[in-house]
């Protein structure tokens, strides 16, 4: 494609966009009803402000999903310390509690505009953010290009691209060298990713490492722990986390499987807790005691399963068990964060589908922290060896633990490449605060 018909190709998006701008309102009523909307802030997405703009430089911050929001909290609070207001977009409802519960009233949060004109438009002709910064794989052209046509800087920072999207770039190597032109720097999380960039356009590019590994770990209030850890009196325990369809089951089936040899208590942590009453059911209907937390369900020793179906509570559910097996690998595609276990003294299991954290898990592999799984018959074997095999369960604990150490440094770099854009800022919120829209 030509760089003239690929212009041609984003004029009918943008057109397309104000077309169909009037006809979305089904669709978010849809979203609502299944519970993937915030229904009392829904105009938020259509990109009509909830709250007064703050006097002062104001950076934009987006992260689309839970994993994303944690790991630029650190780098949120960097921008924070240096007193510059920062507007944090998110597109999830268990997102937004993330920035509630982390963030409280130091940020200002927003559900994200739909990427149309008349939204983001809005949004932006609002808010007139001095610096776009965008966290992964958040590429919405019609958002790029407005806060291109608006001369507001953006940079991609933690930046990746998935195996699945960069072929579909390079195809439409013409729209991505117009969309990834606007970025004025773009921090990718490995080499792979950088190159894969620089190919697409971008420039210049910097590798940073990966800022998940930069994070706190997620924490868990202690009294609770304390009290779930006494209600399961000694019973060896393993979880399944962040899982996607079918990975319930499998964890069900390794149960049934391991349960009279081991006395095993489960731990399921879905990756959208929204499905629990499904998940319950199946688990239920497959001869299993489930025990709930939203519910507040007491453990007994005739418990075989604890659905963790709450939002926040990672941290909660991971200092209950030393071994992890991290969703999305087995039946789904793309993997979970496995750095969180790492932190928390858990041995990782996963399946093999983990292109997104390619090189987090690759380099917990080398260390021998993490081990692959094919199927539910492999993971059965592997959650037994790991429940009678202390020395090795305690082996592949340390070498997680050290594995997450070597591979910080990713939040100084970033830091460091964001200084030409943040420290004019710093300097501006000091002598020049802008008046309250």
């Amino acid at each position: 494609m030509s760089r003239r018909l690929a212009r041609f190709a984003l004029s009918l998006y943008r057109w397309g966009g104000v077309a169909l701008y009037p006809i979305v309102s089904p669709y978010l009523t849809f979203r609502a009803a299944k519970g993937k909307e915030d229904r009392s802030r829904r105009r938020e997405r259509y990109g009509y402000a909830s709250v007064p703009r703050p006097a002062g430089p104001l950076v934009w911050f987006h992260a689309a999903s839970v994993g994303e929001t944690n790991a630029v909290i650190p780098l949120i609070k960097e921008v924070r310390r240096r007193g510059i207001a920062v507007l944090l977009t998110t597109g999830t409802i268990t997102s937004a509690k993330v920035v509630r519960d982390r963030l409280g009233t130091d940020v200002i949060h927003q559900y994200v505009p739909l990427d149309l004109k008349p939204a983001i438009s809005r949004f932006l002709e609002y808010w007139h953010p001095d610096l776009a910064i965008m966290a992964e794989s958040e590429i919405w052209p019609m958002t790029i290009l407005e806060l291109g046509k608006r001369h507001i800087p953006q940079v991609l920072v933690n930046g990746r691209i998935s195996d699945r999207s960069f072929p579909r770039w390079k195809r439409r190597h013409a729209i991505a060298d117009a969309i990834f032109e606007n970025f004025a720097l773009v921090i990718a999380q490995s080499e792979l990713d950088a190159d894969r960039f620089r190919t697409l356009g971008a420039l210049p590019v910097l590798v940073s490492g990966n800022l998940k590994v930069d994070t706190d770990a997620p924490p868990a209030d202690s009294a609770v722990l304390r009290s779930f850890l006494d209600q399961i009196q000694g019973r060896r325990t393993w979880a399944a986390i962040s899982t996607f369809e079918g990975e319930e089951a499998a964890a069900g089936d390794v149960h049934r499987v391991l349960k009279e040899r081991t006395g095993l208590l489960t731990i399921i942590v879905p990756r959208h807790p929204e499905r629990s009453d499904a998940i319950a059911d199946m688990l239920e209907a497959r001869g299993l005691k489930v025990a709930r937390r939203t519910r507040g369900d007491v453990l007994t020793p005739q418990t075989d399963i604890f659905l963790g179906d709450t939002i926040g509570e990672m941290g909660l559910y991971l200092r209950m068990t030393e071994i992890a097996f991290v969703g999305r690998s087995l039946f789904a595609e793309g993997g979970q964060n496995p750095l969180e276990p790492a932190m928390l003294g858990c041995a990782i299991l996963s399946g093999g589908n983990v292109q997104n954290f390619r090189e987090a898990y690759q380099q917990l592999a080398r260390n021998g922290s993490a081990k692959m799984v094919r199927d539910t018959e492999m993971l059965a074997k592997g959650v037994h060896y790991l429940l009678v095999n202390d020395e090795m369960r305690k082996q592949m604990i340390e070498a997680g633990q050290e594995t997450v150490q070597e591979m910080r440094g990713a939040l100084r770099a970033t830091i460091k490449g964001l200084e030409p854009y943040i420290n004019p800022l710093t300097v501006k919120a000091r002598l020049h605060p802008r008046q309250t829209s």
